[in-house]
């Protein structure tokens, strides 16, 4: 069984804010993303990296990480808190280090590249009304088992800046089944009709010392608000970028990788030039019609 993309998807991402679509990919097209990201980090020399720590709930990490703010057309690594010990030593396999590779897979590898620019993509794509889709960015994030980290509540317009808010989404293609126990996503229905960005993940003029910052905050709604969105392999889940959604600890055996990317629409929006992530003289995000 395949995943039907039919109009009605339009109606329902526009109440919700998010939707969970089953079969999106065939068990071979996930497989080869899992082989390719084995071969990328069996390929990788840890010591050509820097031991950079992904995590959500320290501003720090991200705002002194030249390492992170660079990464808009390279392949960089990014390890889970758990995966050192206080000597800065790896304690476990770098197989079950890290906590995402980020951010131009779906540029600089072929199989990423592949799935982004899939004919599925592309008719979703459309299906949710946007004329003209870029990717500023991919990752593959592998949610570790006992150590995979909690994301916390959060919109992805904070990190994502557009004009207007509303033309920026995701597309997450769990390579495990994503399940309660593994850490799957959980969402507010319908909080992206009532949010802004009023927390911005910006670039800093003039000072060495901080690249980046956090502008603003952002209270998010209460536990209880939040359902969760199980999903099986191969499936495919489409967030909103001002829906309120996040990720508990993986506290199983088990990981629960997945693939993502982000889409803004060109077509009907302008990229936010105090944004993170940004274009270059060399490099232009890519355009879903032209791949």
């Amino acid at each position: 069984m395949t995943c039907s993309i039919t109009k009605d998807l339009q109606q329902k991402f526009q109440d919700d804010g998010y939707l969970v679509l089953e079969n999106f990919l065939t068990n071979e097209e996930v497989d080869e993303m899992r082989n390719a990201m084995n071969k990328i980090v069996e390929d990788m020399n840890p010591s050509e990296h820097p031991k950079s720590i992904f995590t959500t709930s320290d501003d720090s990490r991200h705002v002194s990480d030249s390492y992170f703010l660079e990464s808009v057309d390279k392949i960089r690594y990014f390890y889970e808190e758990g995966a050192f010990n206080k000597n800065g030593e790896l304690v476990v396999d770098r197989q079950r280090a890290l906590n995402k590779v980020g951010h131009a897979l779906h540029v600089l590898n072929p199989v990423f590249k592949k799935v982004t620019f899939s004919d599925k993509v592309k008719k979703l794509v459309n299906v949710l009304g946007f004329k003209d889709g870029v990717v500023p960015q991919s990752m593959y994030i592998f949610k570790q088992p006992g150590i995979g980290g909690e994301v916390t509540p959060h919109i992805d317009g904070t990190f994502l800046l557009c004009n207007p808010e509303t033309s920026v989404f995701g597309l997450w293609f769990p390579i495990d089944d994503a399940t309660l126990e593994n850490g799957c996503l959980w969402f507010v229905p319908g909080s992206h009709k009532k949010n802004k960005v009023d927390r911005r993940f910006v670039r800093t003029q003039g000072n060495e010392n901080t690249m980046l910052q956090f502008n603003g905050e952002m209270k998010p709604p209460e536990d209880s608000k939040f359902v969760p969105a199980p999903i099986k392999k191969g499936g495919c889940v489409v967030i909103h970028g001002l829906v309120w959604h996040k990720s508990d600890w993986n506290k199983s055996d088990k990981s629960r990788h997945a693939y993502t990317f982000h889409v803004f629409d060109q077509g009907s929006a302008t990229w936010d030039p105090s944004a993170w992530l940004q274009p270059s003289e060399t490099y232009k995000f890519p355009r879903i019609n032209d791949n």
